[in-house]
This record gives C-alpha cells, sequence and structure tokens, in this order.
C-alpha cells in the first residue's frame, strides 16, 4: 500500500527526473529477421543456430514454438522427448517443462536450433535466470519507497534507472534519472554524484534484466563504495505503488502511435470543463475511492492520471486505483498544466464519464465482427481455414472453412490461393496465430486469424467469446 506519507512526498519530486542521453542510434535496418531482440544485444552477440526473445505460444499439438523477437516472431518445430529444457531455477528436462505454463509468456529465452529443408527445430530452450546481486547490495521496495518519500534531497540518494531511454519514458520510478547502460561510460562523469560515498540506486526491467546489475558493477569499479540494486525493478515496484511519465511522452509515445490507454482527470467538474486532455475521462479525486471500485477495465490496462501540476489529487486518484487491483497507473508529471505548457491541444466539452479500455490487436488479427460476417456468406476473394486436427473438425467445424492442420500447411500449399485473403481459426486463437505466421513465413501477405476462443457444436453452429 501507498502510504500518506509517501504519496505526499512524491508529489513534490515528481518533476526531479530526468533524460540525460538519446538511445544510441540504432544499425541500418536489414530485411533480415532478427535473431537477438534488441535488448538482448545489450548483453549478447547474434549466434549461429541461435536465438533470442521472448517466449510467445507453445503448442502441443503443431509441435511448435513461437519466439517472438521485437516485432517479428520466429517458429520452431520441435519433439517433446527430445528437446532439452533449461528453467530459470537452472533445472534440466524435456518438453514437460513447456506445460501448464511453466514458462510464462513474454519471459525471455534463448532457443538453440537445427535447419532442414527450411524447417527449423528446437533442440533446446534456456530460460533466462534471475540476475545474482549480492544481498549487501540489495534493496527491496520497501527500500525505495522510503527513499522517495524523502526526495534526492532529504534522502541523500541518486535513483537511476538503467533501461534504454524508450522504457523509460514510458514510465519511470518517481525521482529517478535516466541513466541507460548502454551509454554509462559516457555519461558516468557528468551523472553520477561527484562524492564516491554518496548512496547511489540502480533499477530496470526486473529480476532477469541485467542493466542494473551491470550500472552497479560500473560505479564499483570507479570507486563509488554505497551503490544498491533494486534488482526486482519496475514490474515490482508498479505492484503497490505507481510510475511516472512526462507530457511528451504520453503525447508522443502513447498518444500519437494510438497506444491504448486510460486517461483519467482527477480534477474538480468545474476546473475540467474549461478544458482537459482528449480522451480524458472524469474522475474527480474527492470521490476516487468509490469511482475506483466502479473502473471496469483490464487490471493491467495503462491508466494515466493527470491533475493540474501533477499534485496530490493525482497522486490520490492513483492510490486508490493501485488499491483496486490495478497494476500499470501512471501519473503525468506536472499535470495539466506541463501539458499545456508544452503547447499540446486541449479539448472542451463535456468529459466522458465511463472508462473504456481495448487491448490493441496482435498483428493479423481479425475483428470478430467481420469473422462472422465470413462464417456466414463466404466471399469468393476469402478463405477459411480450420488448422486443428482432424478429429477436432469432426466433432464441429464452421461449414464455410476448409480443415488444413497446421503441421501439414506446407503440404497443402497448392490448395492455398495467394490471391485471396486467408483466415484462420481454432479453438482459443493461439494455433490460428501460428498457422498464420507459418503462412507469412512462407511468403503470403493477405492472412488473418481470429484471437478468440471458439466453440462448435457439431452442426456448424459456434459461440465465439473474447477475453
Amino acid at each position: 500500500m501507498i502510504s500518506k506519507t509517501l504519496l505526499f512526498a512524491v508529489t513534490a519530486c515528481l518533476t526531479t527526473a530526468t533524460v540525460f542521453a538519446a538511445e544510441p542510434v540504432a544499425p541500418t535496418a536489414s530485411s533480415a529477421k532478427p535473431t537477438n531482440a534488441k535488448q538482448c544485444l545489450l548483453c549478447h552477440k547474434a549466434e549461429q543456430g541461435a536465438v533470442r526473445g521472448n517466449f510467445d505460444i507453445v503448442t502441443f499439438k503443431a509441435k511448435t514454438i513461437q519466439v517472438r523477437i521485437d516485432d517479428s516472431v520466429e517458429l520452431f518445430k520441435f519433439d517433446e522427448d527430445d528437446i532439452k529444457i533449461v528453467n530459470g531455477a537452472g533445472k534440466t528436462g524435456d518438453g514437460e517443462f513447456l506445460k501448464d505454463n511453466q514458462v510464462k509468456k513474454g519471459h525471455e529465452i534463448k532457443i538453440e536450433y537445427t535447419e532442414k529443408n527450411g524447417v527449423k527445430t528446437a533442440i533446446k530452450l534456456i530460460e533466462k535466470p534471475p540476475v545474482k546481486v549480492s544481498d549487501a547490495m540489495l534493496f527491496k521496495t520497501a527500500d525505495i519507497e522510503k527513499l522517495v518519500s524523502l526526495g534526492p534531497e532529504k534522502g541523500k540518494y541518486s535513483l537511476f534507472d538503467s533501461r534504454p531511454v524508450p522504457r523509460f519514458q514510458m514510465g519511470y520510478i518517481p525521482t529517478a534519472i535516466s541513466f541507460p547502460y548502454a551509454a554509462f561510460d559516457k555519461m558516468a562523469e557528468k551523472v553520477l554524484p561527484k562524492d564516491k560515498s554518496a548512496l547511489v540506486v540502480f533499477y530496470c526491467q526486473g529480476v532477469t534484466c541485467n542493466l542494473s546489475p551491470g550500472s552497479a558493477a560500473k560505479a564499483v569499479k570507479l570507486g563509488y563504495t554505497n551503490v544498491k540494486v533494486y534488482k526486482e525493478g519496475i514490474p515490482a515496484w508498479q505492484e503497490k505503488n505507481f510510475a511516472v511519465l512526462t507530457a511528451v511522452s504520453l503525447k508522443e509515445l502513447w498518444m500519437d502511435k494510438d497506444l491504448p490507454n486510460v486517461l483519467l482527470d482527477a480534477r474538480a467538474k468545474k476546473v475540467a470543463d474549461k478544458g482537459f486532455i482528449k480522451g480524458a475521462v472524469a474522475f474527480p479525486a474527492a470521490g476516487a475511492a468509490k469511482l475506483a471500485k466502479k473502473l471496469d477495465v483490464k487490471k493491467n490496462a495503462p491508466i494515466v492520471v493527470y491533475d493540474q501540476n501533477g499534485g496530490k489529487d493525482a497522486t490520490s486518484v492513483a492510490a486508490a486505483i493501485i488499491k483496486a487491483g490495478y497494476k500499470n497507473v501512471l501519473v503525468l508529471d506536472g499535470g495539466f498544466d506541463a501539458w499545456q505548457t508544452a503547447k499540446f491541444d486541449v479539448a472542451s466539452g463535456k468529459l466522458a464519464v465511463k472508462a473504456t479500455y481495448t487491448s490493441k490487436p496482435r498483428p493479423g488479427e481479425i475483428s470478430i465482427d467481420e469473422f462472422k460476417k465470413y462464417a456466414e456468406v463466404l466471399p469468393a476473394n476469402v478463405m477459411i481455414i480450420d488448422p486443428r486436427t482432424v478429429s477436432e473438425g469432426k466433432a464441429g467445424m464452421l461449414k464455410t472453412a476448409k480443415l488444413i492442420p497446421v503441421e501439414e500447411i506446407k503440404e497443402h500449399l497448392a490448395e492455398i490461393p495467394k490471391d485471396k485473403l486467408i483466415v484462420f481459426y481454432c479453438n482459443t486463437g493461439t494455433i490460428a496465430e501460428v498457422a498464420y505466421n507459418t503462412l507469412k513465413e512462407l511468403g503470403y501477405t493477405n492472412v488473418k486469424y481470429l484471437n478468440a476462443k471458439m466453440v462448435f457444436e457439431k452442426n456448424g453452429s459456434y459461440s465465439i467469446t473474447k477475453e
């Protein structure tokens, strides 16, 4: 829980965060798929027969693992008995380790593979383990809360965010300074305190992130004697506390890119009616506790709260929302005043009173309405494919669909025209997405899939639900 002391102290410290350097220039893009996610390139070089990215999907029916590498995906076949899995605890096993969500979606992994006739087969999957930091150097969430409640001047500390600048701009711990690990050597003299006995704390993206421990090690080498690492980082912080973002970040990284979020105006109605940020919902601080209980959006939805100047109204609303179970709450640094100072557009009229949130579709997703239209009356330029097993198809499938099990797609390419829109569906969306990416890798450009749950009857009737 956020204490009142912390809330009011943070209010005074919201404007102290600083960005000292831009992210290093990325190499020129190439048409070839990346083999390492950008975050992995900070510590690892590309290897032949290996990729590093984030675990995305596993389907035992199709014997396929899908790995997300930034904005692209890679598909790997696997044999449940032959593949070697090394989990985050260092234990070794076979494909059983992939069952029951033991490897979490989004977790960093390395896959070693062989390739034959264009088919990549995973032979080893290594789950990235938590980084090791000595107990003497570790800081917990409570330690950071205490510092933030005091502020850098009173608490006599420097809190550094070791993540790349774009990550920092999406939300940071109050009072933090952006000090990317990749730019440590160039920035150290300018950013680190002159007093080498002063408390310096580094954090990054969580327990598997090497950036803050790496930064801490560099600081120790420079002679700093009171260096700490908040290993749990921003994910743990946002379990119980709000993060902060600037007006420029809200505008350029969220609104201009049309990233879904919930924007709440914590000011009193008579003030908010004079002008507000487009898309905001009325959420006056005076009624925050009751409004938070009525808030009905996904618990992990990004929620941005602002008041007039980044003060106690915004922080009290943020606290109420976090108490209600929301885990991705941010406060706008400087509030509406900062938005106006940046000369961004101000909306007028009546604020919305009900918050809504719709997740951004994954690449290739078809809307439920569009899918239903094709399922009802199949146009000549559309083909619907059911990529499930033959037994599943016999138990019930769309009358307008053609059954091609995902593992047999490559053998049936002659039956899949490139001049039609190809649409996949399955029971959950998982196999449909794998089938979608299979065709994309084979050069098909007009492909979509239904990312929803479907229940079928033998007569071809069905129901669709979207979580």
